[in-house]
């Protein structure tokens, strides 16, 4: 059994380098952020991606791994730019080839020793530290890519992908043509960005007032630096459950009711009986909106928010559910134009404004290959959630039929969320 001390030092040998793209992009080209781009600057999105030993991992250099990022960034050359602001003082991406951080790592341990420890934040040490937008925004990338070798000839890769350039499904695209890239596949014509040059929105008339959506909320003004802050220290961790787990969940509440749907009523009902004086009667779901975009970049998000009364603690789980599926007012658009009116007077966040629970399910987390290579696990989390959490699920292995859930809650929730679980449901 690897100890705690084994586990927080296995991490050592780290190196930075950085990738541009393979062709100079045109001078002056601008990438301009939506409304909806600026509502979720403060926020980042997370994966790694373990693969245990192969010999198609034995001859991946760091520069074999380099090498097709320099026609993957010909086709996302945004995601290689910088922030710069307008005269008004509203950002926007000056593609200018700055390129993308890359992290080589080494680690003492082996793949299975590592997935192995249960530890919240895990998967934080396969990922570059302090990626985020600032404080000096000319410089910061807002791409990261980690490398890291285990002892036993395994490999993780940790993604590092600021919200701003696009959601979950965006960011999946990218990486996932990159894999494609190594393995010698050619890109398709279609997969072009051609709305990146398009002009910023047309203003937009004035809303009645500025009464946010109940899905976000206003935080302090984070100046140059692009991470919100919180009261309470957060802590991620990682949940698995097998095909067996859902069909026990399924048929315990309902078979009609999808598999999203009944997690998050199950832990939105248990998370209700940690906060019990403050249970969280109002959550927000969020899903994406489209999948098969060619590669464009673009946060394409649809979010609501679900109210319970009187008590989601108390309440029955297939109700719950049911108050999930019901259709909604989706408030993208009106943070979208608020965010546009109000420009940098306004910073707010998304994931944790409320509990919010996100729809991953369709995003595919394990269409990376490293030369034909599937990962055998895949993590993924999001940085600069708000005090009230927030629960990821998506996809797990193929060979399981399950999914993975992410909580990313006030740490000192997580022990007596777990023994709810497990002593309730029999979840590890």
């Amino acid at each position: 059994m690897v100890s705690s001390a084994q586990f927080s030092d296995a991490i050592h040998s780290v190196r930075l380098s950085t990738v541009v793209p393979g062709d100079v992009t045109l001078p002056n080209t601008v990438h301009h952020l939506t409304g909806g781009d600026l509502a979720l600057k403060l926020h980042y999105l997370k994966a790694v991606y373990y693969f245990t030993p192969s010999e198609a991992l034995l001859g991946l250099t760091i520069s074999t791994l380099k090498k097709p990022m320099f026609p993957l960034l010909n086709i996302y050359y945004p995601a290689a730019g910088r922030i710069r602001r307008d005269d008004t003082g509203r950002p926007h991406i000056k593609c200018n080839d700055g390129g993308v951080r890359i992290v080589e790592a080494c680690c003492d341990l082996t793949v299975e020793e590592w997935l192995d420890r249960k530890e919240v934040d895990r998967h934080r040490r396969l990922l570059p530290d302090k990626a985020v937008v600032g404080p000096d925004i000319y410089f910061s990338p807002t791409v990261f890519i980690q490398f890291t070798r285990f002892k036993c000839g395994g490999m993780a890769v940790g993604f590092s992908w600021a919200h701003l350039l696009g959601d979950a499904v965006s960011a999946s695209n990218f990486i996932n043509l990159w894999g494609q890239l190594l393995s010698g596949k050619e890109i398709a014509k279609t997969f072009q960005l051609h709305s990146l040059q398009n002009e910023p929105e047309n203003s937009v008339a004035p809303l009645q007032d500025s009464v946010l959506p109940s899905s976000f909320k206003q935080v302090k003004q984070v100046g140059d630096f692009w991470l919100n802050s919180n009261f309470r220290r957060m802590a991620t961790f990682f949940i698995e459950l097998t095909a067996a787990n859902l069909n026990d969940l399924q048929t315990r509440i309902s078979t009609k009711i999808s598999i999203f749907e009944t997690i998050t009523a199950l832990l939105w009902q248990n998370i209700s009986k940690i906060r019990a004086e403050k249970e969280p009667k109002l959550v927000t779901v969020c899903k994406n909106s489209s999948i098969e975009r060619n590669g464009i970049l673009s946060n394409q998000l649809k979010v609501k928010t679900v109210v319970a009364n009187p008590s989601p603690a108390k309440a029955e789980l297939l109700e719950l559910a049911k108050l999930i599926n019901k259709e909604g007012i989706d408030e993208m658009k009106e943070i979208q134009e608020l965010v546009n009116r109000e420009s940098e007077k306004l910073d707010v966040i998304l994931y944790g404004s409320n509990l919010t629970f996100v729809d991953m399910e369709s995003i595919n987390f394990y269409g990376l290959e490293l030369k034909g290579q599937k990962p055998v696990h895949a993590e993924c989390s999001i940085d600069g959630v708000g005090d009230e959490g927030a629960v990821l699920v998506f996809q797990g292995h193929v060979r399981t039929g399950g999914r993975v859930i992410s909580l990313i809650l006030p740490e000192e929730e997580i022990p007596q969320l777990k023994e709810l679980l497990k002593i309730d449901w029999s979840i590890e």
